[in-house]
């Protein structure tokens, strides 16, 4: 996913990741107690549970002494743990590493509550080589992955048994291969089975996906190449497939699903019960979704449901989880057939009803309370730059804000399982972010919301919301960010923050988002109005018609609605139209070029970080889901890329580029830099060698790029009022 890189310098994320026993997620989250009012996490060394009413009040579940495993002086740093559904054992993952964007291998150890034993699983397995420990329902077992095969191990004795042999680096059991992981967000590959005595499990075959070899120069006396399996545009994906295996060992019984293994995609799988997966299936053009139910003894599949579009079709928002309720007879889906991104219940049968009408989105699902009949979503029906908490029944009708009106900005919830209580997490432009508890449906504060003390003195951007209607009546939102001691009788130079693609927005009401985290020191203080639009194509909940117009446009539209909105901007009379600079990360680097070079008339100075200067170089999954497929799209892919127009630059540019990215590779600016030069166009480049999409690794990066960033763009549009 081509993202738009966002910094918190100085921020040291180091929150304890949670999860439940039946799953194990790679991001932030709650393991809540059954009665749905405590949380527990880690806190200085221990395992602590805390009551969401009265958070100061911890008890400590395992102490930072019994964290210290027998014969060793210091406890273990867990990143992550999950507690077996009885809460007599604890899982802990240790010793993480990364495997691409997130640290999802590493150690793992049982502690038993009763006898404070500590007890290290996968003995004689590689170490930091364990995935995705999880226990089984009874918590009699635990399951993984290591070196891309499934294990059991037996809690009773600690025997291991294989469940798979024949993974490779290529062939891949319980776990995704580059591609899956970051466009489908598909990490963790298994699922136990209600009664715990199956694995449902991914296999992806990627022996026929060409390694991309990346140059490592400066790590060894000698070069060396670093591979990284990544199917480009136009290449098949890998043959994806899904198997039933029983815990105790024995043969795979595969999943029957119709179509060519090869030429489509499964990002969703879960247990329907005992004895049935039910699948989300999408071709390779990714505008047809089918929901299959699998029978897991026959590996007969029966398709439930069919949607198809115009455009694309999004995979199920969560990688993991099934929303089913009304004892499993009824699942929520979410669909934009009727022009809107709404909320349906389906039967096991593909019998449909739409719960949230009426002419706005669903942003996202946040829980089911079965017990009240309602439903929690995230929605923003008049303002899409905020985010709030509605409600609507069960049964369906009209939704209700559940987040005060006083709250203007942007919010999180994690709601608990009793659903009469959530953490909140809230924040807009103008107020630093605030945790708090609140009950639900009401909303009222029990515990949390203070501001911390540093936030009382900080100096936050004045950022003013605003829209704009372009000459082809398509109204655009913005911020914008004005000089300190503005003088409206005078001109400022105006810097555009762009992304302009389906994986981002970056006009939100929230803190930090009209930052200017690569500048060196305050662009507003220095005179310079810093500003962003979201045009057609990003996330924004606009509608289907607004998300989906850039369906085979990338690189056309959305560089139209950005130059188009920008030169509203332009008129207004304190603006100094020949000091015109944008900028952009990835995506908004690729933007970034194709404004510097259409349209030179408005865009003066350019810095383009870590771009895709050639769409055919990206990969299958992201860029075939906007653009379409080769042979017939190819025009498409080739017309709208920044290197087609390098020709026409005028203005200044500078490029950035991490050599070592296995993302956006680094043959993205090396084919640029050859169009250029093959027309005469001088520019500035700054390669930063071994360094990945972030650019962030080794010592001095981030500074190094903040300082040429901010070097480059006072030179050719200087700060201050004229």
């Amino acid at each position: 996913m081509i993202q738009q890189v966002v910094r918190r310098a100085g921020t040291a994320l180091a929150v304890l990741f949670v999860v439940g026993a039946a799953q194990a997620q790679v991001g932030p989250g709650i393991q809540w107690t059954k009665d749905g009012y405590s949380y527990l996490r880690v806190q200085q060394d221990s395992v602590v549970q805390l009551d969401a009413r009265e958070p100061a009040k911890a008890r400590t579940v395992i102490s930072k002494k019994q964290l210290i495993p027998a014969g060793q002086t210091a406890p273990l740093e867990v990143s992550r743990f999950a507690l077996s559904e009885d809460g007599k054992l604890a899982l802990l993952n240790t010793n993480t590493k990364k495997v691409w964007r997130f640290d999802t291998r590493g150690d793992y150890w049982v502690y038993n509550m009763a006898t404070q034993e500590l007890t290290q699983l996968g003995k004689g397995r590689p170490a930091s080589s364990l995935m995705f420990a999880k226990f089984s329902p009874d918590g009699n077992k635990v399951a993984y992955v290591s070196e891309r095969n499934l294990y059991v191990e037996n809690l009773a004795d600690h025997r291991i048994t294989p469940l798979t042999t024949d993974g490779t680096d290529r062939l891949i059991n319980g776990t995704f291969d580059w591609v899956y992981e970051e466009e489908l967000n598909c990490r963790d590959g298994f699922r136990w089975s209600p009664d715990g005595q199956q694995l449902a499990y991914w296999q992806l075959d990627a022996t026929k996906t060409r390694n991309y070899l990346m140059l490592n120069n400066t790590d060894a006396l000698y070069p060396f190449t670093v591979p990284v399996e990544y199917p480009v545009v136009g290449e098949d994906p890998s043959r994806a497939r899904i198997g039933v295996v029983p815990v105790a060992g024995g043969a795979t019984k595969w999943m029957d699903i119709p179509g060519d293994a090869v030429q489509h995609y499964l990002p969703r799988m879960e247990w329907a019960d005992k004895d049935a997966l039910i699948v989300q299936q999408l071709n390779r053009r990714q505008n047809q979704s089918k929901l299959i139910l699998c029978t897991a003894a026959t590996g007969a599949a029966k398709t439930i449901y069919s949607e198809t579009d115009k455009a694309w079709i999004e995979a199920k928002d969560d990688a993991e989880g099934w929303n089913w309720y009304n004892k499993g007879k009824s699942f929520l889906w979410v669909s934009e057939k009727d022009g809107w991104r709404h909320l349906y219940s389906m039967d096991r049968s593909g019998k449909q009803k739409l719960l949230t009408p009426g002419n706005y989105d669903v942003i996202s699902l946040t829980s089911i309370n079965e017990a009240a009949g309602t439903i929690y979503f995230m929605a923003s029906p008049t303002n899409a730059t905020q985010t709030y908490l509605y409600q609507v029944p069960l049964k369906g009708g009209k939704a209700t804000r559940v987040t005060p009106a006083a709250l203007a900005g942007s919010h999180r919830y994690d709601i608990s399982p009793n659903g009469k209580i959530a953490l909140h997490n809230y924040s807009s432009s103008t107020s630093f972010p605030v945790a708090d508890v609140v009950t639900l449906p009401a909303h009222q504060r029990v515990s949390g919301g203070e501001i911390p003390e540093r936030a009382k003195t900080m100096k936050m951007p004045k950022t003013e919301f605003f829209q704009v209607k372009t000459s082809e009546g398509i109204t655009l939102d913005g911020w914008m960010v004005k000089p300190t001691n503005f003088d409206p009788a005078k001109k400022y130079p105006i810097v555009f923050m762009v992304y302009s693609e389906p994986a981002g927005q970056t006009v939100v009401d929230r803190f930090g988002a009209s930052s200017n985290f690569l500048y060196q020191g305050s662009m507003a203080d220095d005179g310079y109005i810093y500003a962003s639009l979201d045009n057609r194509g990003t996330p924004a909940p606009r509608g289907r018609e607004f998300r989906k117009a850039i369906y085979q446009n990338i690189g056309n539209l959305n560089i139209r609605d950005q130059a188009l909105g920008a030169q509203e901007v332009l008129k207004n009379a304190f603006v100094d139209t020949s000091r015109v600079a944008v900028w952009g990360w990835s995506g908004g680097g690729s933007t970034t070029l194709n404004l510097l070079f259409q349209y030179p008339q408005i865009y003066k100075t350019g810095i383009s970080i870590a771009a895709v200067d050639n769409q055919l170089n990206y990969d299958n999954i992201y860029q075939e889901r906007y653009m379409g497929l080769l042979p017939e799209d190819k025009h498409y892919f080739v017309d709208n890329s920044p290197l087609a127009h390098a020709k026409k630059l005028r203005g200044n540019l500078l490029l950035v580029h991490g050599t070592g990215d296995d993302n956006v590779h680094y043959n993205n600016a090396e084919q640029m830099i050859n169009e250029l030069v093959k027309h005469n166009k001088t520019f500035q480049l700054m390669a930063y060698p071994n360094r990945t999409h972030s650019i962030s690794e080794g010592e001095g990066t981030s500074v190094h790029l903040a300082s040429t960033f901010t070097k480059f763009l006072k030179a050719n549009c200087p700060p201050g009022g004229r």
